[in-house]
């Protein structure tokens, strides 16, 4: 997928291409409330496919059948360096920028099968960009998702119950992050459907706006 990489007043166009997509689930107290979930005591790691990426602009296909496809915006973490076992202290610096995720979700599928893959793994089902911003604080950046213009969630990374270096440490402890790989790092409050005609936006400070229209999936 090809993005824009902004670092200061440099620009730069870059293919990012993750071997992988690490989402993280019940990362903000207030949202694993709302899903009738406690606080985990680790992260709680799942993996989206290559196949769910869209860029900004991009349309989001409604899979028919299902009472709640939603959407959950979040901050996403991109690795600029290969990395294992990192420290803490370290992370940041295997942190080539940020951007915006929408981690969509089929509600159904997440009860029925138990775990995640089939009900986030759609194609689509992975908007990310606009753009990825290098040098961001990750640990004071405001998060709002809005649907149709309203305002739906409202939180920032300040109440992640996992920071993002505590999140690369984790995840670089059980597998090797690559160059590309991206980390998706919770969803606050406030998540809720998505109908065929609506446009989603996830606008984080200091990054942008990730737009996407939702429309029917093909038969």
């Amino acid at each position: 997928m090809l993005i824009d990489r902004v670092h200061g007043n440099s620009v730069e166009r870059i293919d990012l291409v993750p071997s992988k997509i690490i989402g993280i689930g019940q990362n903000y107290r207030a949202h694993a409330a709302e899903m009738g979930k406690g606080v985990p005591e680790e992260p709680l790691m799942f993996l989206k496919p290559l196949s769910s990426l869209l860029p900004d602009g991009g349309s989001i296909e409604r899979p028919a059948g299902y009472e709640r496809v939603d959407f959950e915006g979040e901050l996403g973490v991109v690795i600029g360096k290969r990395a294992s076992r990192v420290t803490r202290a370290d992370a940041l610096s295997v942190v080539m920028g940020f951007t915006c995720v929408n981690d969509v979700s089929v509600r159904e599928l997440q009860k029925k099968d138990g775990q995640w893959t089939r009900a986030k793994g759609f194609d689509t089902f992975c908007p990310l960009g606009p753009r990825i911003v290098v040098g961001l604080d990750p640990a004071a950046l405001r998060l709002v998702t809005r649907v149709n213009g309203a305002v739906r969630q409202d939180s920032a990374t300040a109440d992640l119950i996992f920071d993002v270096p505590a999140l690369v440490a984790f995840c670089s402890a059980h597998m090797t992050l690559e160059v590309g790989d991206v980390i998706s790092t919770g969803t606050p409050s406030g998540v809720g459907n998505l109908a065929v005609g609506d446009v989603v936006e996830v606008d984080i400070a200091g990054i942008g706006i990730l737009r996407n229209t939702v429309v029917a999936r093909p038969a």
